[in-house]
């Protein structure tokens, strides 16, 4: 199935349009801005040429979303499993809540990718990023694997102000050789080579499958800080007056 979108087309219209179809391929065209594009949805591929606007993928259920272009903010809100691929950037709040599943991002994120991530049981998901990342990235990190790659170009740092602030939970994998400023006291870090790394190997080649101008190997043969709570000093002392 293929549907033509302009600016007049609701995002109503256009999601109960998905939802409501047989078909599993769906592709849509230009598309600019409608929300909550794939919402809640398993078991439909949703190829996606444009811009779709917040919430992306919220609460996805085991579909997959490709998408051909930039996408906006709280791309895969709480989502449960699935995966969303984007060949651009994405904006703030990426994976907000998430609980599940896998968002790859060719591009950069905005500020607060990954807040309040978490996992369960056997519910883990993944953020993989290949340029850069803003301020208070993995806020309340309480599960998941956050990766970012720097492959960026603009000069920026990998990781804006704040990176963990607050995380309590999971891991973050960041690809370069000097730690960025502003990492919490409460955040360990250690430094690590990709080929260390057996987790992030068999992440980094399923990602790189999605975005052939990125290879795995030469991804792996650059260091790492590997980034966790440190459970002798965790962030609950800050709250807590004993």
């Amino acid at each position: 199935m293929e549907i033509n979108v302009d600016e007049t087309l609701s995002f109503q219209v256009l999601n109960r349009r998905i939802r409501e179809s047989s078909d599993r391929e769906i592709t849509v065209k230009g598309i600019v801005g409608q929300r909550y594009v794939g919402a809640g949805l398993s078991g439909k591929h949703i190829e996606i040429y444009g811009t779709p606007g917040n919430a992306l993928g919220a609460y996805l259920d085991g579909c997959e979303v490709t998408v051909h272009g930039n996408a906006q903010d709280a791309t895969g809100d709480t989502m449960n499993g699935g995966r969303i691929v984007i060949y651009g950037n994405a904006g703030d709040a990426t994976g907000y809540a998430m609980r599940g599943g896998r968002i790859y991002v060719q591009g950069n994120t905005g500020y607060r990718c990954g807040i309040h991530m978490k996992a369960y049981e056997e519910l883990k998901p993944v953020i993989v990023i290949g340029g850069r990342a803003g301020s208070f990235l993995g806020e309340y990190q309480a599960g998941g694997i956050i990766a970012v790659l720097g492959q960026n170009s603009d000069g920026l740092p990998l990781v804006h102000n704040f990176c963990g602030t607050g995380m309590h939970g999971g891991v973050m994998y960041l690809r370069c050789d000097e730690l960025p400023h502003r990492i919490p006291e409460q955040i360990r870090r250690e430094r690590r080579h990709g080929s260390e790394l057996p987790e992030l190997k068999a992440i980094l080649e399923d990602y790189c499958a999605c975005f052939p101008c990125y290879d795995a190997e030469k991804l792996l043969a650059g260091n790492f800080f590997v980034l966790t709570p440190d459970s002798e000093n965790p962030y609950k002392q800050m709250y807590v007056n004993n």
